[in-house]
């Protein structure tokens, strides 16, 4: 099939952008990368009256740092996160998310901000914003706000933003020493959407963890931060060097005990359920790919201390 007839803009101001987006109101949508959207109008699916074509707007990239925060423009493509030094090594997990991204030619047209904005719920992008507590940054005619990644989405395709409200930029912390990232996710091919992942980061100072961020990608209608799987590691010891040979407390942590951390994490939980996998089938994949995700990730931050 082939979308449905729509007005075609393409601004060059993000102020130019807004202004059209307050103008046209809800019968319009933003362009960006386009892998969701195209789909979407081609399949008839959605029927906007107008495009907004964004890709030409040069303030809605780049990459800035200051100090412990990096700014990402919406505009950046997911192999940029994928290659791009300054984000790999101020935020590794957005680098460890792209590669999981559909296939390379998405991966080529695919935005950070499009991502977001969309909010698919087994997309990685929107765990990895909310496990790291990034903000995202939205502009209208009335000014720009920025909105806690956890407050962002409202559920599966739906967020906080209104309709002439652009997505500008993604503002992420920046770990310090010691630090340790992973994302792990379980698909029935490359390329497909995850039946369940996790996105974490872990901090240690020493032997002690000292910081743990865990978000679940495809385990609801939005990311969902694992709070009792952080809740166990933080403050944590993690003995010696060899996370086969970690402990909490006087307990040591082998597979099985990521396990169960990763298991109380989704006891709770009500996954979707559909032809890929019951609830219960999901709830199970996902206790497994915390615990890989954890396990990668500490070993990663007892390798980076100082």
């Amino acid at each position: 099939m082939k979308a449905a007839a729509f007005e075609y803009h393409r601004p060059t101001s993000a102020e130019a952008a807004v202004g059209m987006l307050a103008e046209l109101g809800e019968d319009a949508k933003v362009l960006a990368g386009g892998q969701s959207l195209v789909p979407v109008m081609a399949m008839r699916l959605g029927r906007p009256e107008h495009i907004v074509d964004v890709n030409r707007i040069g303030e809605l990239g780049g990459v800035t740092r200051s100090d412990d925060v990096l700014r990402v423009g919406a505009l950046t493509r997911h192999r940029a996160l994928e290659r791009d030094e300054a984000i790999g090594g101020a935020v590794p997990l957005l680098a460890r998310a792209a590669p999981y991204i559909g296939h390379f030619q998405i991966r080529n047209r695919g935005t950070l901000g499009g991502s977001l904005a969309h909010a698919d719920p087994a997309a990685e992008l929107p765990a990895v914003a909310v496990a790291l507590d990034a903000e995202i940054e939205a502009r209208s005619v009335r000014g720009s706000r920025r909105i806690p990644a956890g407050d962002f989405f409202m559920s599966a395709f739906t967020t906080v933003l209104e309709p002439d409200e652009l997505v500008t930029a993604v503002h992420l912390p920046v770990w310090g020493p010691g630090s340790g990232f992973a994302v792990t996710e379980f698909t029935r091919r490359h390329g497909d959407f995850a039946i369940a992942g996790a996105a974490c980061g872990v901090q240690v100072n020493g032997d002690r963890i000292t910081r743990a961020a865990v978000a679940l990608i495809g385990m609801g209608s939005v990311p969902v931060r694992a709070r009792a799987a952080e809740q166990a590691l933080t403050g944590a010891s993690i003995g010696e060097a060899s996370i086969g040979e970690a402990s909490i407390g006087e307990a040591s942590i082998g597979e099985a005990d990521l396990v169960a951390i990763g298991s109380e994490a989704v006891a709770a939980l009500e996954p979707p359920a559909d032809a890929h996998g019951s609830a219960a089938y999901r709830r199970r994949v996902g206790a497994h790919m915390i615990a890989r995700a954890l396990r990668a990730a500490l070993a990663e931050a007892q390798g980076d201390l100082p």
